[in-house]
């Protein structure tokens, strides 16, 4: 019934690649606004964003039209979105995403002009355009009925943008590296300091907090290199997470870490059934005369009578007991066999955790 998953760290050790990262050598977040062209009838109309961008656009070769003289038709607004990767030269290109902001209904076809992408600075550090790759698919037929697969205003261009501009990081002229764990862990923090010290030697690498390890770096620039590919395959076996429950409110999920364990307590559980159901009587009523003619049945109105049924189904209550030193097989075993549900599940852990018998720390998310 419910599945839970261990946090005990493997035999096998992590290598520092994945778990830690360089400070300051990370892609960097790109955006512009830009125009799609050559729609088949399926971009904004005439909106006014979409007709302004088109005059402006035209304007750029000398041409002068009313904004009224224009059709939207075939064109569409959009937002460009892209990921610049550290050490990325001008010259290099990298993939771009497009993204309608108007009422076109499809990018299926259409071409991006040039459209800068900038970053948070405000400064230019790509230049985009080129034919879209659309995964989608929209039709829509005279009598207002529309047929959609998957999402047909979103698309890609591979390697659409060419760099510009290269973002300078520390990497080159600081003379430490700075190693960020993926998870925060003192314990973590330690082990990785001293794998690093074991490899290359005394006072290389000292952990300054849960999260960082700073690491003295080769004096020769030329070295840097080399000797961050040995630093990223150095091996480490990562400490054990703290205990931990986590819950998701929206669809039921419940994982246990590996060391959560329970203290003696005995749990209780049972439930209760309340069904009420509603029901209508009907007494027909009249009246009774007698006249020469004999007995004359009059009919009156019918009479309307509640009729309310409630029943109540208990459930014969269930208890375990956790014993000193239960863990994770056991604690999915007893709840198992009483058949409760997640929402049963969640009940009986909380109730645990206020009693001071669950050593872990839940997390509802």
């Amino acid at each position: 019934m419910f599945s839970a998953f261990a946090g005990i760290s493997s035999a096998v050790a992590d290598r520092l690649k994945d778990m830690t990262s360089i400070a300051g050598v990370r892609s960097n977040q790109l955006v512009g606004y830009g125009l799609v062209v050559g729609l088949s009838g399926t971009g904004d109309g005439n909106s006014g964003l979409t007709l302004q961008s088109l005059q402006s656009m035209v304007s750029q070769f000398g041409l002068v039209t009313d904004a009224s003289n224009l059709s939207g038709k075939n064109a569409a607004a959009v937002m460009v979105t892209a990921d610049l990767p550290a050490f990325t030269k001008p010259g290099q290109r990298i993939d771009i995403t497009v993204s309608t902001i108007g009422a076109a209904k499809s990018l299926r076809g259409g071409t991006l002009l040039m459209t800068p992408l900038l970053g948070a600075d405000g400064e230019t550090y790509a230049v985009a355009q080129g034919n879209m790759v659309v995964g989608g698919l929209g039709v829509t037929g005279n009598d207002g009925s529309s047929v959609i697969v998957n999402i047909p205003t979103v698309g890609r261009i591979p390697r659409g943008a060419s760099v510009e501009k290269m973002v300078e990081t520390p990497f080159q002229s600081s003379d430490n590296l700075i190693l960020n764990l993926h998870q925060g862990d003192f314990s973590t923090a330690i082990r990785v300091s001293d794998a690093i010290n074991d490899v290359f030697g005394p006072d290389v690498s000292v952990a300054l907090d849960a999260s960082s390890i700073k690491v003295r770096a080769p004096v020769d620039p030329k070295q840097k290199v080399s000797f961050v590919s040995l630093l990223e395959n150095v091996e480490v076996d990562p400490a054990r997470p703290s205990a931990k429950v986590i819950v998701n409110s929206r669809t039921g999920t419940i994982v246990i870490g590996g060391d959560v364990r329970v203290t003696p307590a005995v749990v209780t559980h049972g439930s209760l059934t309340v069904k009420v159901t509603e029901d209508m009587n009907v007494t027909a009523t009249g009246t009774t005369t007698t006249n020469a003619n004999g007995t004359v049945t009059t009919p009156g109105e019918a009479v309307q009578t509640a009729d309310t049924e409630i029943e109540i189904e208990e459930e014969t209550a269930k208890a375990f007991v956790f014993d000193t030193g239960v863990d994770l097989a056991d604690i999915v075993d007893s709840i198992n066999a009483v058949g409760a549900s997640a929402a049963d599940l969640v009940a009986i852990l909380e109730a645990l955790r206020e009693a001071g018998s669950l050593r872990a720390e839940i997390i509802v998310i």
